[in-house]
């Protein structure tokens, strides 16, 4: 039986990436840790180990404890901020590991870095400019037009973003975030207006295995955010696009010509409906991991087998789910898949 550690496992997709374990074809024995006693109470886990956050100097200590201690295989750090401490510090860990090299998490993990690499492959992108005082906001407006996106640099689930139609709301919104003691680097971005869109792939040593791309419809709670994205759908479809494979494609190749482990590309189609690349996020699965696997495209088993160095059955590189497959989910509902032209609800 192989015995897993999943770090941030009382989170959404920490607790996903689980549940998606636990319908492979095999057992497994599951750690989870997590800096959160009340969310780790959540994952479906064997063993819970409470942890210090991972900027605290004995994380990587306190890991290797647990490792020693449940004699875990493997770690999968789900957390952005875990899957870049864990890929700093991979050598020190006592367990497997598959994530993709330390400058391509780097890298992943500046969205004003992949940006301008984007750019320079000619893969369409937002047109992005680096915020350092009044003076780029104005330059900003002038290159971009109104409204514009800003966005910090770093971090997950939409933080530090918001549409700004004039200046005086983006000075504010960065006075705001700096009042409480947030030093992001800000960017400014073309405003996106088309559909939102999610490329999950694996690869391994520079072969795509599987991806699959879905569209969010709805977001959960969109009133709560300035901008309606609240970092996580409530509604999703899955869709095939050749367009979406061909250049989620393109941006992972450009930041990286030998793909290892996990990379999910986020995209958003600009004015004249072309998917550009927004960021993506290396060595960790986007939160509805569980929607792949209810629908039988199980993305967590197949890359805990690859991390194995373990065959797996051929499986298609795009499109392997297909279009036409919805996950609506909701706090406190649970999730259900339903196919397109199988809605249960009557029209009047």
């Amino acid at each position: 039986m192989k015995r897993v550690l999943v770090t941030g496992a009382g989170g959404p997709a920490g607790v996903n990436f689980i549940k998606s374990l636990r319908l492979a074809p095999e057992k497994f024995f599951i750690v989870g840790s997590d800096a959160n006693k009340y969310h780790l109470e959540l994952p479906d886990c064997d063993a819970r180990y409470l942890v210090a956050p991972c900027s605290h100097p004995e994380y990587i200590n306190q890991l290797n404890a647990i490792v020693e201690a449940e004699g875990v295989e493997f770690v999968h750090p789900q957390p952005d901020v875990e899957v870049r401490t864990i890929s700093e510090n991979r050598e020190k860990i006592k367990a497997k590991t598959f994530l993709p090299r330390k400058e391509t998490v780097r890298i992943c993990q500046d969205k004003k870095a992949t940006a301008e690499i984007w750019e320079k492959k000619g893969i369409p992108v937002a047109r992005t400019i680096p915020v350092e005082d009044e003076g780029s906001l104005k330059e900003a407006a002038r290159e971009l037009g109104f409204p514009f996106w800003l966005r910090a640099t770093t971090g997950a689930g939409g933080r530090g973003s918001t549409p700004c139609c004039n200046i005086e709301t983006a000075k504010a919104w960065i006075t705001y975030w700096r009042s409480r003691g947030e030093n992001w680097e800000f960017i400014a971005q073309e405003y996106l207006p088309g559909r939102n869109i999610a490329f999950h792939s694996i690869w391994n040593d520079g072969e795509l295995i599987v991806s699959q791309a879905r569209e969010r419809l709805e977001y959960i709670y969109p009133s709560l955010a300035p901008s309606g994205v609240t970092g996580t759908p409530s509604v999703a479809v899955t869709i095939e696009r050749e367009d979406v494979n061909r250049i989620a494609t393109d941006c992972i190749l450009a930041v990286d010509s030998k793909p290892n482990g996990i990379f999910c590309v986020d995209l958003k189609e600009n004015r004249n409906g072309i998917p550009c690349p927004t960021e993506i996020n290396a060595g960790r699965f986007f939160t509805t991991s569980l929607f792949f696997s209810q629908a039988g495209l199980n993305m967590p088993y197949i890359y805990v087998k690859l991390a194995y160095n373990e065959e797996i059955p051929k499986l298609k590189k795009y499109n392997a789910l297909g279009a036409g497959l919805y996950w609506i989910r909701h706090i406190d509902s649970g999730p259900i898949l339903v196919r397109e032209g199988e809605w249960r609800s009557k029209k009047l």
